[in-house]
This record gives structure tokens, sequence and C-alpha cells, in this order.
């Protein structure tokens, strides 16, 4: 017990910082782009994030799915097919990349309007959707990179690489936004090239001699990348369904209450964003010790660090429930520079009802990834899609069509609450060892 939770805390503090330190970039760039853009700029940007998110979970994906067959390989000896696994990964994830900047360079306008961009936020989004699609390819291959380095038993690195990145775009942040005046350009550019100094830092792991990470240049194998996209499919799966509840909020929220309702939607989306990074932190750090127990066949280890992850993330539900509640109004009030006192009550509502979805939101997120850490792709992926659109998209239309607003928040909270109840009464981490034996 005593080294699980000495290896737990170490993967799951580190991770958690790294997040963290990701999750502070995107609110300081909330901040300074409300500071400096007002409501419309907040608006732009909560129409930008789905795109972004897209980007953020194919990154993941592969990340999280190449990673956890690296780490059960490794686990059992098999050295040759884990770096095979590594090597396939990376060229298929810059390949991705590549796309994706495509994309943005030659898509970004009518992408921007499928968004739902009006006459008053079409520019900025365009602008920003543009910027950060260019940068794609860092994006993704930094988010594969992170989860390969830390299931290759360099935790403290990755976490390094995530804070450093974050720390250095949030002075850019400030720089080209104020000094310099880009406006929203300088806020995505920003943005953009945090991956590129988290790579930077990351490199260093290939000079150490614990690296197993040996890359060679070769065909891509469609089984292959079809293994590691499935078993990452359920990481992929929650960000594209957070892009399409959002969009879909979006359109809901922008019927109910035009732009001051996307306003008031953007702060709590935004500081929502650094809640669901901490819970991704543990089970992104629990991951390869979860992985690791079921490539050894270790039932007891299997449950104690499972134990932990959820123990863990009901502690920071609860506190960040209870620090929201205390300082609600000095929060709205950070973000709300127009001093919009409709914008300001729509938010306070939301964030005492939304928040409430934590609770449940946090032990969901460490279940679906465990589901995926433990070879069990088919129900991490349909879990997922609970999470996503299935279940809350429609919730939404029924009960902001009773209760506006307040309907909408209260969707949330349903949903995670329901969604708990199903993945709790299939869980059973001593059938799942004895099948596999």
């Amino acid at each position: 017990m005593q080294r699980s939770m000495t290896l737990f805390f170490k993967y799951v503090s580190l991770n958690m910082l790294g997040m963290l330190g990701i999750s502070f970039y995107i609110l300081a760039d909330t901040l300074f782009i409300a500071q400096a853009l007002g409501s419309t700029g907040i608006a732009a940007l909560n129409l930008s994030i789905p795109a972004f998110g897209i980007i953020h979970g194919f990154g993941l994906m592969l990340g999280l799915g190449g990673a956890t067959r690296y780490k059960i390989l490794l686990s059992q000896n098999k050295v040759t097919e884990s770096r095979r696994v590594y090597s396939q990964t990376f060229l298929f994830a810059v390949i991705m990349g590549l796309i994706f900047m495509a994309i943005g360079l030659f898509g970004a306008a009518p992408m921007a309007r499928a968004l739902g961009a009006d006459a008053e936020t079409f520019e900025m989004t365009t602008v920003y959707l543009r910027t950060i699609l260019t940068f794609a390819p860092f994006f993704v291959v930094n988010n594969m990179l992170l989860s390969f380095v830390r299931n290759d038993g360099d935790p403290s690195l990755a976490m390094y690489g995530m804070v450093i990145g974050s720390v250095l775009n949030v002075v850019l942040d400030y720089i080209f936004i104020f000094p310099l005046g880009m406006g929203m350009f300088g806020a995505s550019l920003a943005t953009s090239v945090s991956p590129i100094f988290s790579l930077m830092i990351l490199s260093i792991h290939f000079f150490k001699p614990t690296n197993q990470l040996k890359l060679t240049f070769q065909k891509i194998e469609g089984w292959l990348i079809r293994d590691v996209t499935y078993l990452g499919a359920s990481a992929f799966i929650n960000e594209l369904s957070a892009s399409i509840v959002m969009f879909s909020f979006n359109t809901i929220i922008f019927s109910l209450e035009g732009n001051d309702g996307l306003a008031a939607y953007g702060i709590i989306t935004n500081i929502a964003f650094v809640v669901m990074s901490l819970f991704a932190g543990v089970a992104q750090g629990a991951q390869p010790l979860l992985s690791e127990s079921f490539g050894l066949k270790n039932l007891k280890q299997m449950k104690q660090v499972l134990f932990l992850s959820l123990v863990t993330t009901l502690i920071v539900s609860l506190t960040v429930y209870g620090g929201t509640a205390l300082f609600t109004e000095q929060i709205i009030s950070a973000f709300n520079s127009d001093q919009n006192a409709h914008i300001a009550t729509m938010a306070t509502y939301g964030l005492l009802i939304y928040f409430a979805g934590f609770i449940f939101a946090g032990m969901n997120t460490i279940l679906t990834s465990y589901f995926g850490a433990t070879d069990q792709p088919n129900r991490a992926l349909f879990f997922s899609l609970l999470r996503g659109g299935l279940i809350i998209i429609p919730l939404a239309l029924i009960l902001s069509h009773y209760y506006g607003m307040i309907g909408v928040w209260s969707s949330y909270v349903i949903t995670e609450a329901l969604i708990l109840i199903i993945v709790a009464s299939v869980i059973n981490p001593n059938k799942r060892i004895k099948k596999t034996k």
C-alpha cells in the first residue's frame, strides 16, 4: 500500500501541477481578453474554444492511447513492440497536425461562421481560429509526447514542460495584448507558441540514460494506429463532446440571452476548464500506474490507485465548490470588465448551479480513464459518448425551454449524476483481472 500511495502522489501531484499550469494560461488569456476587448472578446473566445478542443483532444487521444499501449507492453518486457507503438504514434501525430494547419490557413473564416460568429464577433473569432490552427502540429505533438514521457518514467519533466510553457505563455499574453496592443491576434499567438516551449523541455528526456523512446521512420500501419486511436478514443470523444456541447450551449444561450448570455457562459466555461484540468491531471497521473498494474495483473495495486484517484477528485470538487460559493462576486467581477449587471446575474446562478456537477464529473473522469488505462476501450468510449451530447443536449433543450438559463445550467449537473450511477453499476476490477489471466 505504501509503494502505491508514494507512486500515486508522485505521478498525480506532478501531473495536476502541470495541468494547473495549462489551465492557468487559459484563464489568464480570458482575463486579459476581458480587460482589453470586453464582453465581445469573451464571446469570440468562447466561440473559438470548440475548435481548440478538437485539436487538444486529438493530441490527447494519440498520447493516452499510444502511451497506454506502450506502458502495457513495456511492463511485459516487450521493448521492441513498445518502441514501434511510439514511432507510429509520433509520425501519425505530425501528419494530423499538418492537416489541421491546412484547415486553419484556408478555412478559418467559414469555420467562424459555422461556429456561430455574428457581425460583432466574426473578425476576432476568425483571427483566433486561424492562428491556433496554424500552430496545430505543435499542439498535437506536444500533447502526444507529454503522455509518452510520463509513461516512460519521467513525470517530473512532463510537469516542467507543461508549467514552463504555460508561464511563458502568460508573460507573452500580457506583452502582446497590452504593451504591443495586438488584441485577439496577440492572445492567440501567445497561446500558440506555448507548446513549442513545452516541446523544448520534453526533448531533454531523449538525452537521459533512462529513455526508452526511440523514434524510427517507418510506414504507417493502419492496424496499429486503429489500436492506438481506439484505446485513446475516449479522450478525444471527451474533448469533441465538450466542443459539441459548448457549441450547442452557445446556440441555446444565444437564442435566450444573446451575446450577454455568451459572455456569462464564457466566464463559467473558462473557470470550469481549470477544474476539469485538475480532474484530468488526476486521471492522467494515475493512468501509467493503472496500465502497469493491468499489465502485471496486480489487482491490489489497481484497486488502491483507483480508490486514491476517486478520493482525490472528491476532495478537489468539494474544495472548488466551497471556494466558488464564498467568492462568487469577486470571481465574476474579474471577468466582467464592463460591469454588466445582467451578465453578473446570469453568471452568479450559473456558477452556483453548474459547479455542483463537478462532484459527479470528477468521478466520471476517473472511472472513464480507468476503463481506457486497463484496455477496455469499448466501455471508455461508451461512457465518454454518454458524457457528451447523447444526454446533455436533449436535456438542455428541454430544460431551457421551461426554465431558461437555470435549465441550461441544471442540465450539466443532472447529466453527470445520471452517468455516475450507470458507471458505478458496471465497474468490477476483480472480474477484469480474472478475464485476462
